[in-house]
């Protein structure tokens, strides 16, 4: 399992003109699940993203973890994009959908995480809180 995770002041995710799930500050997570990731990957992953401490303390450091703010995750099997060989990328790598929906499901149950819609094709808007990005794999 891989997770983009990117620091936001907001985020929000649409389809078509309707908005599906909105934040103020938090984090906002791309998430790709993979072909041998299993429930406790999805566990372990959600459990971490809400322990980062990427969040300012009073003295101004990164040390603060989640806490109260909040997490928009959106499922994106990209994350296991090959492109090694030629221009095309290949995605054998990541999970069918079948197997990545109910895994993306507990994912963001675990991490209490407002969701997009899995498998929809959607507009994301975020605004980004520093230049804080993470990938995490499980």
């Amino acid at each position: 399992m891989k997770a983009l995770v990117q620091r936001v002041a907001r985020a929000a995710v649409r389809i078509e003109d309707r908005e599906v799930a909105r934040i103020g500050p938090g984090l906002f997570v791309l998430l790709g699940v993979g072909q041998d990731d299993a429930d406790a990957d999805a566990e372990r992953l959600a459990a971490k993203v809400r322990a980062l401490r990427v969040f300012d303390d009073a003295e101004g450091r990164m040390n603060e973890p989640l806490g109260e703010r909040e997490t928009l995750c959106v499922s994106q099997f990209t994350l296991y994009g090959e492109a090694r060989r030629g221009n095309r990328p290949s995605f054998v790598a990541a999970a069918r959908p079948e197997r990545a929906e109910p895994l993306y499901e507990r994912f963001c149950d675990a991490a209490h995480a407002r969701r997009g819609v899995f498998g929809a094709r959607m507009t994301i808007e975020l605004v980004a809180d520093g230049p804080v990005t993470l990938m995490l794999e499980s």
